[in-house]
């Protein structure tokens, strides 16, 4: 089964036209060595793999292996370079500007800052994430849901081979990709904190309470936490802060970004266990929340809760419009207090509540209910989940 990555393939067509250098990031085995590869091959002269030794080595004097490049030049998990970084200001600076650079890497930008911040001004950032539902088809939601979007497990012959790869994707994460950036964490404990962290996908983020389990202070969770939000595998959303007289949740809240992996550390191993699990609600909550992210791709994301209850999953802002998201795995939604007060407290210009089915109705002049698999067909934009 091939499944083309058109729409990612044309927006980095047309960030090589506009800009000096494209980092292509998101995590390992999510499909950008093959976007890349459908620019330059791998045999060329402008193509190199920094896990390739041939490559390293063709790299051991950078200006003299790239100044004389012409076109677009592939560097592959250039997280393993750093140093690199400082080349390509001078290069991308050169006028007329003989070669464009595609970069891509399996860590955050914020991961490398220190070196990124010499290309201030000339880098486009581009996140990648593994198939979303929009590549599969709404045909496959159901295996999507299960596997995960990571192309691999997605594809796996069997229920069997998909859950053999991730396994061992998580160990090889753990024991080499870890270290490799730099990461000093026994394989064993952080893979049990990323555990923990799986038995609070979609709740408020409690460093205490995970502190204590772990035994160690609250300050090395976050640490950990933030390593695995730098790599792509976990999701903070942040909490909104109105201006209101109610005590407002300032922690945010925590997801698993891939479905697949989350199923993984919680042990479900097939789509009869998903359903039955008790984090099934919270599963497809997020699963949901990804799938929306990359279809409205909103300029700022947020999640809202009071201390008294009311709260709202997901509160995206784009084009100055601000909309609110609430997710219900359920037949029929209804109307609730709380969406009430996220609409008069947040001032949002509409509010959409999202659910497995396939009706879309209205439940009050601005709370509408639209089925996930719309959203994901019809190519919405925020201003049109009204």
């Amino acid at each position: 089964m091939l499944i083309e990555r058109v729409s990612l393939k044309i927006e980095v067509e047309k960030a090589l036209k506009r800009s000096r250098v494209i980092a292509l990031t998101g995590p390992r085995q999510c499909g950008k060595t093959t976007l890349a590869r459908t620019f330059i091959s791998p045999d060329s002269l402008n193509y190199f793999d920094l896990e390739d030794p041939i490559s390293l080595a063709r790299l051991d004097e950078p200006m003299t292996a790239l100044r004389d490049l012409q076109g677009t030049v592939v560097i592959d998990e250039i997280q393993h370079k750093p140093e690199l970084f400082q080349v390509l200001r001078v290069l991308a600076d050169r006028k007329p500007l003989p070669a464009k650079f595609l970069i891509l890497g399996s860590a955050s930008q914020n991961l490398l800052s220190q070196s990124s911040e010499s290309l201030a001004g000339r880098l486009e950032t581009i996140i990648m994430s593994g198939f979303g539902l929009e590549e599969t088809g709404i045909k496959s939601q159901a295996i999507h849901w299960l596997r995960g979007g990571f192309p691999l497990s997605f594809l796996a012959i069997s229920e069997e081979d998909s859950l053999i790869w991730r396994k061992n994707f998580i160990q090889t994460f753990l024991e080499r990709d870890v270290p490799r950036l730099g990461f000093n964490i026994p394989a064993t404990t952080l893979l049990r904190f990323w555990t923990m962290v799986s038995h609070y996908h979609g709740q408020i983020w409690n460093a205490a309470e995970l502190a204590r389990s772990l035994g160690v202070n609250e300050s090395t969770t976050r640490r950990y936490l933030d390593l695995l939000e730098s790599v792509f595998m976990v999701h903070q959303i942040k909490p909104w802060h109105a201006n209101l007289k109610k005590r407002q949740v300032k922690s945010p809240k925590v997801y698993l970004r891939d479905s697949g992996l989350l199923h993984q550390l919680l042990g479900i191993r097939s789509f009869k266990d998903l359903l039955n699990h008790p984090k099934c609600g919270a599963s497809w909550e997020g699963y949901a929340i990804e799938e929306i992210i990359k279809v409205v791709r909103p300029d700022e994301t947020y999640f809202w809760a009071t201390h008294s209850g009311a709260e709202l999953d997901l509160l995206m802002i784009k084009d100055g419009q601000k909309m609110g998201i609430e997710l219900k795995r359920m037949d029929a939604p209804r109307i609730t207090p709380s969406m009430r007060i996220a609409i008069d407290d947040l001032k949002l210009d509409s509010l959409a509540v999202i659910y497995p089915g396939d009706r879309r109705y209205l439940l009050s002049d601005n709370i509408t209910v639209i089925p996930l698999n719309s959203i994901i067909t019809s190519h919405l934009q925020a201003t049109e989940l009204i």
